[in-house]
């Protein structure tokens, strides 16, 4: 949703708050007739604008469907704080209404004794259903799932397909009603055809000679990079999800994926600002609980930065004989540390998307060895004539050069390979940050720095 489209709703919901809030005292009745032209978005954003206390009483005269749609929409600590709020049966009614992976997904939000107790009382089908998805990893390929989806077998003939997708599009909600998924006899999955070519087909023509049996498919236990990569590079708008032993089990919908990109997406960002991720919103985060994720890695940064006065002390008598020195160590610091964190960045995006892998390391490290020296040149020219231009002498000048060249190689070299070591090791490339790229840049630069100096300067 763009930023003028969010303000829109967000003025839509103010002025249409007050009302509700009249309407809930005088005619509560009316106020499912009146919004119900509104999507559940708006009717999210709505109840969002409610005082607190008066949203679950909001839902409550909304038909249990469209309360369910709302709710999926509504921010999350409001959600939960609404349906702990409520009774059992108050929330058994509307999880009942919802998706089994959206309702999978509410119920891991809640307090455990809340959500068994609602798990508990769902009707036996969607219990059963609900169970299968939370036993999966909520970041797997089997957490973003849906059960909702339509699958016939090889075997049959269009007139009878058409006629099991009919009985299975008014048995109840189906998520996944665009892509018809064809199965062997033991559950396997073997094609997919859309609604369309099922459709279109010759009478009399079997399922098995229609449907496509080059089938994009992932397993439950895939992560949900993995998933949204195959998205992207194959134009998916669902993608199959099949068991151990290749029988499809659920689909994930192009909405999920969409949603899981951008978890993705914000959990690399923050690490790369050298911070734990986020579970929630910037505003809902409480304000300790987002001091708790940052203070951790500012700790560990700040004491490898201690390292950069170690260094600068064991250099104090260089310093102190030539003392124009001081004056390039920014210059120096923040050059190495730029292009590392450069490099960095440009080799965690490429892991996460594919791009290159753990086996290209000596490319790699061969590219950014030549982009180092390229980009080292550049910075050592401007450097050596900055250094002329504040009165030093040409041997200085020369320090300042070198030194340039020589941490932006460092730099690159080191950021482009630490996402690549962490990745090796099991962690996630992007804890290898922009941050903790620079600390470690930042000693290897003054290192480098005040030994040319020693050696051309004569100073010790």
């Amino acid at each position: 949703m763009t930023p003028p489209q969010r303000k829109q709703d967000s003025e839509l919901a103010a002025l249409l708050a007050p009302d509700i809030l009249v309407m809930l005292e005088e005619a509560p009745a009316d106020i499912a007739v009146e919004t119900e032209e509104l999507h559940p978005k708006s009717l999210a954003d709505v109840a969002e604008a409610l005082p607190r206390e008066r949203v679950a009483e909001f839902l409550g005269v909304l038909p249990a469907a469209r309360a369910a749609d709302v709710l999926e929409y509504l921010d999350e600590e409001l959600r939960s704080e609404i349906l702990e709020a409520m009774t059992t049966e108050q929330a058994v009614a509307l999880l009942s209404e919802m998706d089994p992976d959206d309702r999978a997904d509410l119920l891991e939000e809640l307090e455990e004794e809340t959500a068994d107790e609602i798990l508990h009382d769902l009707p036996t089908e969607a219990r059963q259903e609900t169970e299968r998805l939370l036993q999966y990893d909520p970041d797997s390929a089997g957490g973003l799932m849906t059960t909702e989806f339509v699958h016939i077998q090889a075997g049959l003939t269009v007139d009878e397909a058409l006629h099991a997708v009919r009985i299975a599009a008014r048995s109840g909600r189906k998520e996944a009603m665009h892509a018809i998924y064809v199965t062997d006899e033991r559950g396997a999955l073997i094609g997919v055809m859309s609604l369309r070519e099922l459709v279109a087909a010759p009478d009399g023509a079997k399922v098995a000679d229609v449907a496509w049996t080059e089938v994009m498919k992932v397993p439950a236990t895939a992560d949900r990079g993995e998933v949204a990569r195959m998205t992207s590079e194959y134009d998916l708008v669902a993608v199959p999800v099949v068991d151990a032993f290749g029988r499809i089990i659920g689909v994930i919908t192009v909405d999920d994926v969409i949603d899981a990109m951008v978890e993705e997406q914000t959990e690399d960002v923050q690490k790369l600002g050298a911070m734990q991720p986020l579970e929630e919103p910037y505003f809902t985060a409480g304000f300790w609980s987002v001091a708790r994720k940052r203070v951790g890695w500012l700790v560990f940064l700040f004491i490898g930065e201690m390292f950069t006065g170690t260094a600068m002390r064991h250099y104090e008598a260089t310093l102190a004989s030539v003392i124009a020195l001081t004056l390039f160590i920014p210059l120096i610091i923040s050059s190495g540390g730029n292009s590392g964190a450069q490099s960095a960045t440009l080799i965690t995006r490429a892991l996460a998307v594919g791009d290159v892998e753990i086996g290209d390391a000596l490319r790699i490290f061969l590219r950014e060895l030549g982009q180092g020296v390229v980009l080292g040149a550049c910075l050592g020219v401007i450097g050596y004539v900055r250094a002329l231009m504040w009165g030093n002498t040409s041997t200085l000048a020369l320090v300042v050069s070198l030194t340039l060249v020589a941490v932006v190689i460092v730099g690159s070299v080191v950021g482009s390979m630490l996402p690549l070591v962490f990745k090796r090791l099991g962690f996630d490339p992007a804890i290898a940050s922009s941050p903790f790229v620079a600390s470690l840049v930042d000693v290897t630069g003054l290192v480098v720095y005040f030994t040319i100096a020693q050696r051309l300067l004569g100073t010790g």
